[in-house]
């Protein structure tokens, strides 16, 4: 698949910010208490001026109905979602908070996020920062190799798809959900390998962009790749406290002191 350059958002940091931080695929889901437990610790003390989450917050979103509704599932915690409007709306009290949708969560709405107080990040979107260009994006759009993937993804972001979906019941379309994702864990188990970040075209967004910097999650290899001609690639981590060992981590970006704008990979698990 041929590489296409998108379009991209400018984002200019306010002269007061200091600190932000970046997070990805944390998965959250009722079943998993412990990362749940782990982000809203993390929400409620992070030091940042802002905190950018590059998608993928949730393992799945079929709606912002969810979040006020009753759950449907009865394996499923009440009221998962409305707890995680909660952490989130409590955050926005004395932080910014943005989010990128990812290929699980894609159906955050503007109802939920407003709520919030969550600004909608678009992806790709350039944050100018610390005296440089940060080009952010969840990454799925650049894994041009996965052309099942590729092909799925166009079809579920078409707004037809996404209206003819949200008409459904929500008992449905938790259903539905559930399928595709036991189909995603079956494609994991078999051994299918993934495709990763197209390294072309990530350069090729980076020249089109004007930055230095790509800052991605999606693919869960935390990594820092040297792109040639000054240009690289950061890949955030994934989180999942229940793993061996756990995984929980922040990418934080200063524009004061010691380490001022040069990226720090946080630990938190």
């Amino acid at each position: 698949m041929a590489p296409t350059v998108p379009a991209f958002a400018e984002l200019a940091a306010p002269p007061d910010w200091r600190t932000v931080d970046f997070i990805s695929d944390l998965h959250l889901q009722a079943a998993d208490p412990a990362t749940s437990a782990a982000w809203q610790q993390y929400m409620q003390s992070s030091p940042a001026s802002a905190v950018f989450i590059l998608g993928d917050l949730f393992e799945v979103w079929v709606g912002d109905d969810a979040a006020v509704n009753a759950p449907d599932n009865p394996g499923e915690a009440p009221g998962f979602e409305a707890c995680c409007a909660d952490v989130l709306h409590e955050a926005t009290q004395r932080l910014r908070v943005f989010f990128m949708h990812g290929n699980r969560d894609f159906l955050v709405g503007t109802q939920f996020l407003d709520a919030c107080h969550v600004t909608l990040l678009a992806d790709p979107t350039v944050l100018t920062f610390a005296g440089q260009r940060w080009l952010l994006t969840h990454g799925d759009a650049l894994c041009l190799d996965d052309l099942d993937y590729m092909a799925f993804r166009q079809q579920v972001r078409s707004a037809n798809w996404q209206r003819d979906f949200l008409a459904k019941p929500l008992l449905e379309r938790r259903a539905i959900a559930r399928a595709i994702r036991d189909q995603s864990e079956a494609r994991k188990r078999s051994g299918v390998s993934y495709g990763d970040v197209d390294a072309p075209a990530a350069r090729q967004w980076l020249q089109a962009a004007q930055a230095a910097a790509l800052i991605h999650g999606h693919t869960h290899k935390p990594a820092d790749h040297d792109l040639g001609a000054g240009l690289a690639r950061v890949v955030l981590s994934d989180w999942d406290l229940v793993a061996t060992p756990p995984r929980a981590e922040v990418l934080r970006l200063t524009a004061t002191g010691p380490f001022a704008g040069r990226l720090q990979r946080m630990a938190l698990a």
